[in-house]
Parts: C-alpha cells; sequence; structure tokens
C-alpha cells in the first residue's frame, strides 16, 4: 500500500497535496541508516508499507514543513541511539544532515522539535515498533530455531523518567520513598524472541497497582504467542491459571518451579531419574468468575524435570524446570536444561535495551512522551537487531554470537558514509559489506560460569545524598547565605 497523499492542516481545514516523491525519499534515506535497502537479506523489515500503513491507520495530519513525520522518527531514533541524549545534539546532527545535502539549514532551536514529537500520536511509534520485531522474527532463519519451534522469552523491568508532576501522577515513585526524593517509575515487560532477540511486543504500567506485575502484564501481552510457540519464563510466571490458558492455545510454557511449591520426585509418573509427570491440583483463584471457574480441570498434568548445576570449585546445585513439554523422548531432560539456561539471554535483551541504548533513565517530561520515548528505544533495538541478523546470515552463524553493543558502535560509525547523497547502487552495496564485515568480527563467547563483584572500584565524587526535596534544600541555602 502506498502513501497517496500528504495531508496538511491550516487554519481549521484539511486539504492534501500529492507527496508521493518526498515520502519515499525519506523512507529510503530512514533505511539506508539501518542497511535495509538493497539486496540483503532482511530488507523488508522496515518496509515502506510498514510505515504508510502505520501513518494511514493513524490518519496523521501535520504540517509540511521540515519536521515531517518520518524526518521527526529519524531524529528521535538518533537521540535513542545516540550516548547524548539531548534535544539539542539531535537537532544538530538534523542541520548537519541538511547542510551536508545542500539543503537549507533548518534553526539550531529545540522547540520546533519537541512540537513535532508531540503531535505524532504514540502509537505511531508503537505500531512501527511492533512491525519491526515481528517482521524479523518471520524472516528468521529456520536453523536458529529451537527445534524447529519458535520460543519467545519474557521477562520485566523498570525504568525511570524526570520527576514531574506529571510523570508522578501517571507512574508514581515507590511508596517507600519520601515525597521529592524519588523519582517516578514505571514498569515494562516484553516478548523477545530467542532466536533473533527482535523485541516482539511490549507492556507498559505503574510500578504498583493491580494488575501490575509481570504476571498481570503476561495476559496483556500472550496474544502475540501463536499456537505451537514456547514460552520461556522465570519462575515467577509459575502458575497453575496461565499455564492452562497458554496449553489451551496451543502454547507450551517453560519456567522455573516457583518457590511456593514444592517438587516431590516420589509421586507420579516416572520418565528418567529427577524427572516426572505430576498432577497439579486446580488452586483456588479469585481472579474469575464462578461460571469460569467450573470450567477449568480440576488437575493439571506438568512436568518437573531437576536439573544438576555444577561449576568448578563451588558446591553442586539444582533447579526444577517446570514444562508442558510432556514428551522425554522428543524433548529430554538435557534439552530442557539448556532451554532453560537460554532463558539468561532475554535479561542480556533488557540490558541492552536498558544500558547500551540508555533506556534506564529516561529524558521526557510527560508521560506520553515517556511512553513514545520507550517504543523509539524499542524501535531502535530491532533495527539493530535486524542490521546483527543480516551479518549473521551473511556468515552463517548464530545472531546471538555477535555483539549487540559492538554492533550500535559500528552503525554509528558508519552512519555518515551510509548517509552520503548521491552514493551509487554498488558503491553503497560495498559500504554495507564494509559494515557487516566489521560487525561479524565483534563476538561473544559463551560464558556460563563467569562471575563478576558487583562492586565500582573507582570511588564517586563525595557529595552527600539528597534528603529533602530540592525546594526545601534550596531554600535552606538561601537562609545561611542570607
Amino acid at each position: 500500500m502506498e502513501l497517496s497523499h500528504t495531508h496538511l492542516w491550516q487554519g481549521g481545514l484539511m486539504m492534501s497535496f500529492s507527496n508521493d516523491g518526498r515520502f519515499r525519499q525519506q523512507v529510503r534515506f530512514l533505511q539506508q541508516q539501518f542497511a535495509q535497502d538493497g539486496e540483503l537479506p532482511f530488507t523488508d523489515v522496515l518496509s515502506e508499507a510498514t510505515i504508510s500503513q502505520a501513518l494511514e491507520a493513524l490518519e496523521i495530519v501535520w504540517l509540511d514543513r521540515i519536521y515531517t513525520p518520518l524526518v521527526t522518527l529519524w531524529v528521535f531514533l538518533g537521540q535513542a541511539l545516540s550516548q547524548d541524549h539531548s534535544c539539542r545534539a539531535a537537532v544538530a546532527r538534523l542541520i548537519a544532515h541538511r547542510v551536508s545535502r545542500g539543503q537549507r539549514r533548518c534553526s539550531a532551536e529545540t522547540s520546533a522539535y519537541c512540537q513535532a514529537r508531540k503531535r505524532l500520536p504514540e502509537e505511531l511509534f508503537a505500531t512501527v515498533a511492533r512491525k519491526t520485531g515481528q517482521a524479523l522474527d518471520d524472516h528468521a532463519d529456520q536453523r536458529w530455531l529451537w527445534k524447529d519451534r519458535r520460543v519467545l522469552a519474557y521477562d520485566g523491568s523498570t525504568v525511570s523518567m524526570p520527576d514531574t508532576a506529571d510523570n508522578q501522577q501517571a507512574y508514581p515513585q515507590p511508596p517507600q520513598q519520601a515525597e521529592g526524593l524519588g523519582f517516578p517509575l514505571a514498569r515494562i515487560a516484553v516478548f523477545f524472541s530467542l532466536s533473533c532477540g527482535a523485541a516482539i511486543d511490549l507492556a507498559i504500567c505503574s510500578y504498583s497497582g493491580k494488575g501490575h506485575s509481570e504476571l498481570g502484564m503476561l495476559r496483556k501481552l500472550w496474544e502475540v504467542l501463536r499456537p505451537g510457540d514456547i514460552m520461556l519464563a522465570d519462575r515467577y510466571m509459575c502458575s497453575w491459571y496461565e499455564i492452562f490458558q497458554l496449553q489451551q492455545r496451543g502454547i507450551d510454557t517453560v519456567t522455573r518451579l516457583h518457590h511456593c511449591r514444592k517438587a516431590d520426585f516420589r509421586r507420579g509418573k516416572r520418565l528418567g531419574k529427577g524427572d516426572h509427570l505430576v498432577e497439579w491440583s486446580r488452586p483456588h483463584i479469585r481472579k474469575i468468575d464462578n461460571r469460569t471457574r467450573k470450567g477449568l480441570p480440576d488437575q493439571l498434568t506438568i512436568r518437573e524435570t531437576r536439573v544438576l548445576i555444577q561449576q568448578p570449585g563451588f558446591r553442586s546445585r539444582s533447579i526444577i524446570v517446570v514444562t508442558t513439554l510432556l514428551d522425554a523422548e522428543e524433548v529430554t531432560a538435557s534439552d530442557l536444561a539448556d532451554l532453560y539456561r537460554a532463558r539468561w539471554n532475554a535479561e542480556l535483551d533488557l540490558r541492552s535495551l536498558k544500558q547500551t541504548l540508555q533506556m534506564d533513565i529516561l529524558r521526557c517530561k510527560t508521560p506520553e512522551l515517556v511512553r513514545k520515548e520507550i517504543w523509539t528505544h524499542i524501535l531502535a533495538y530491532n533495527l539493530v537487531r535486524t542490521v546483527m541478523a543480516q551479518a549473521a546470515s551473511k556468515k552463517n552463524i548464530q545472531p546471538r554470537t555477535i555483539s549487540f553493543k559492538g554492533t550500535v558502535q559500528t552503525l554509528e560509525a558508519f552512519q555518515p558514509a551510509m548517509a552520503t547523497q548521491g552514493q551509487q547502487g554498488l558503491h553503497r552495496s560495498h559500504i554495507y559489506d564494509q559494515l557487516l564485515e566489521a560487525i561479524v568480527t565483534h563476538r561473544v563467547g559463551d560464558r556460563p560460569d563467569r562471575f563478576e563483584p558487583r562492586q565500582r572500584k573507582r570511588r564517586q565524587k563525595k557529595y552527600d545524598r539528597m534528603m529533602k526535596s530540592r525546594n526545601e534544600v534550596k531554600r535552606e541555602i538561601l537562609e545561611r547565605l542570607g
């Protein structure tokens, strides 16, 4: 589908005019920044159809000036990928880009850009980010799957944001913190593709409240799971009702046994040493009505497998893996151990988002812009994962063996060359080849027994901690000076 007209809102009237050429030019430029044009694999992940359909579905209206929706999206993406997240730096990059292409420089003031971000609806960012992640996962190489099945890893975390009244109202700080000393905190939950690392979908809510746990957010996101998929999650997702609901949809689960449950391998049907099938009785579920409760079975067949963790120099310990993969011949105990061990990739993916892309502390001062900023980080993350998939496909290796941070650094270094105007297709293809060659150089090893102390050697500057609100501290300073 093509975007046939660009809309202009002026003087209370909606006007339209043909602008296909400019739209396609801006889409191609956005694609070039992430090696999304040419004959490389995965070049249809960020397609013109994806962007145009998102714009048309939302009936976006904008002034046809410098900050069109695609330019605004590109500048916002640059903020997410850059070490300097400021709006001033983002606008400066746009000015440099326009001057390099022989265009008139725009104002260095950030107000026009900030207003353009506000005008774009949140759903545009969410739609493009979701479609990009889902397209990458759908095009994943069959060899990257686990036993020819799609595995989605589920995990959650929190992000902080500026301490403004609007943010505090939407995402209140933890109740343990005194007023004026904490920061608004939002909880996020993400489904990651185990094969290629793409973020398939995400939910955002306040830190605490009814239904705001990771388990509660799972119910909002599990529609992305398809029959035949496997959900890989930590022990907090080991819930009778959720496991049953997913099983009814043809979705298997692999989690760790919740600490409130005890495994007794003397009971049930023995499949092997430390491996058996057991019936879990239906617990009392308060969150459903009586009619739904009567339709639930009294028992649920679950497989429990003991996994022994041995590390040289340390005492051996074991964990219990819980799953609905009941066939011990098709999926052995060793297979389950390896699969649950791969759950750690979800933790690494969250670290890539929060530390490498600096999403742990957001910059926007209103809840709507905060959510847009989160979705922009998700889109940037998925586009980086797309470049990693291109490099992995070219070298016949697994995408998970490539360094995410190394890819971000290499992509940032190649950005000026990839943005040069007037490049011929052959020259651009050569740049892409060199980009992918540089990316696959940075590999990560499989180091399951590595550990490091969570301590800092370099001392921080000795400033006192703020134990009162900023206004109170400033008032005390003025009183001392006065």
